[in-house]
């Protein structure tokens, strides 16, 4: 990729997004994990719940301080590096998130103070209502945040005016109830959630195996397993509704991903393996199983999935119809008003307005988009296949990944329904060195979601290449080098404070009614883990 604005100011939001989101997804699912712990806290009146509150409830307040600090920086990216696309979608796109910022981080910020400073000074139902507060906040955010980025994957609920040449708001609830929105978050969250899962799972074996706070730690595995192997079970499921819609809404992503170049009969094979090739555009040492993509991706026997070659055809078709509109715009904004615009006008930019995106394809070759050559619009309609290796490669670590949490989880939960969770140490030493994974795992998923919706910035109806701002090369470059370095340094502050913490361990409970203190006011001595069974 060339070092022009574009790819930069992709670079610099790609590399800021995958920053941000190595915390987002243990806040979500970590505020979940200590709020379980602390309704069973309160049903049961046993301290050893309250200590592992307040010891998982330490490392999640790090996590979230991050968390914080790295979302900032990117949503004023979108004033600073994508101004054009601001101003064109602003109406849209700009009232989830603010919505975000009153309704779920507000919430999230407010009670996440009650959770570390009113331990003593509210009762423990009191305190209980605000722990949950700051799991409901936390999952808020995330649905809002995913209600705008769903948006831009399905553009519903909006038209484009070109008076003012902006998108407006015609439907907010058809924002809101956007199935790629929906089927993003519940996707998303769930994902959290096996993230913190996994992450308690790994750090209470790491003490199991050091025999230190075993009794802590074998809650926690029992707490971790059930609602690890709960939530990836889910994540598979609504990981399937995410590809079935994308078969309807992004049948470029789903051919990406799939790396078909051609469209086959139907049912479609699925590709367990191959080296996709883009510039040969065909895939060397292609392993497929019959039938199961067309299973996934249609859920029927008969419906075919078009490959890329063939909707590559069609974005021809497309750009053809979207230079019709294009010529029907420019006349609609000569005319200065509405009751002058002549009829026929009027009636080829109604018909073909929604490919208007792809004429602006062309821009990145010709400046009017009428006077391009039929080289150019073949080559903008292949522009619409995005990068397919690393989509081919991201989706199937993700879906690797996640079997072999569903294996983890249901393992350690057999283990813990037999009281048997330090009977292996091998299993344990399984579990923390799968601690990472949940965290490659959505990354991958990210650049599937993301990468997938190239060349668009809103898929179909305004290219990347359109939304930047006019910024100098320079200038974004010297930010990448000093965000890069900058998130680099919190990310290294936040795992040596997790470190720091886990080996410090939970500590004794002093703020607990004496009548709830019991033994564990005192430090626990060193146990093995022949001992502690």
């Amino acid at each position: 990729m060339d070092l022009d604005i574009v790819a930069l100011s992709r670079l610099q939001f790609a590399l800021t997004a995958l920053y941000h989101f190595l915390f987002v997804p243990l806040t979500i699912g970590l505020a979940v994990v200590i709020a379980i712990m602390e309704t069973v806290y309160v049903m049961t009146d046993r301290p050893i719940w309250r200590q592992m509150t307040k010891f998982w409830g330490t490392l999640f307040g790090i996590n979230f301080v991050m968390g914080v600090a790295t979302g900032i920086v990117m949503e004023f990216q979108f004033g600073m590096n994508w101004s054009y696309y601001s101003h064109y979608v602003g109406d849209v796109f700009g009232a989830p998130l603010a919505i975000e910022g009153l309704m779920a981080f507000f919430l999230e910020a407010t009670f996440v103070g009650l959770f570390f400073f009113g331990w003593d000074k509210l009762s423990k139902v009191g305190h209980l209502m605000a722990t949950w507060a700051v799991a409901i906040g936390s999952n808020f955010s995330a649905l809002w945040i995913l209600i705008a980025n769903g948006w831009m994957q399905n553009p519903v609920g909006a038209q484009f005016n070109p008076q003012t040449m902006r998108m407006e708001v015609t439907d907010f609830m058809a924002v809101i109830t956007n199935p790629v929105a929906q089927a993003k978050f519940v996707h998303t969250v769930s994902a959290g959630y096996v993230t913190a899962a996994i992450f308690v799972l790994g750090v209470s074996a790491w003490y199991v195996l050091k025999g230190r706070h075993v009794q802590l730690a074998k809650r926690s595995m029992t707490i971790a397993a059930s609602f690890g192997l709960a939530s990836a079970l889910s994540v598979v499921v609504l990981g399937d509704e995410s590809g079935y819609l994308s078969t309807e809404h992004q049948k470029m992503k789903l051919a990406a991903v799939e790396a078909m170049w051609h469209t086959e009969p139907a049912p479609a094979a699925f590709t367990a393996f191959g080296f996709p090739d883009q510039q040969a555009r065909e895939t060397h040492y292609a392993v497929h199983i019959p039938f199961v993509m067309g299973l996934i991706g249609t859920r029927s026997l008969t419906t075919e999935i078009p490959g890329i070659h063939d909707l590559v055809e069609r974005a021809k078709e497309r750009i053809h119809n979207g230079i019709k509109a294009y010529d029907a715009l420019q006349t609609v904004r000569a005319a200065g008003r509405d009751s002058a615009i002549p009829p026929q006008v009027r009636a080829v930019f109604e018909e073909h307005g929604l490919e208007l995106g792809y004429a602006l394809l062309l821009k990145r070759y010709v400046d009017d988009p009428r006077q391009a050559t039929p080289e150019q619009i073949e080559k903008a309609a292949w522009d619409t296949v995005p990068a397919v290796a690393p989509l081919f490669w991201s989706f199937r670590v993700m879906v690797g990944l996640g079997m072999f949490f569903i294996l983890l989880t249901a393992t350690f939960f057999v283990l813990s329904t037999r009281r048997a969770l330090d009977k292996h140490r091998w299993l344990l030493k399984v579990a923390v060195f799968s601690i990472p994974l949940p965290w490659i795992a959505a990354e991958c998923g990210w650049i599937v979601a993301e990468v997938g919706r190239q060349p668009w910035v809103i898929e179909g109806v305004l290219p990347t290449a359109a939304a930047v701002s006019d910024l100098g090369v320079g200038t974004v470059l010297a930010t990448i080098v000093g965000f890069t370095l900058l998130y680099t340094v919190l990310f290294v502050i936040e795992v040596k404070l997790l470190l720091k913490a886990i080996r410090k361990g939970p500590q004794p409970d002093i703020g607990a009614p004496a009548a709830l203190r019991g033994p564990l006011a005192a430090p626990q001595p060193p146990q093995t883990v022949e001992h502690s069974a």
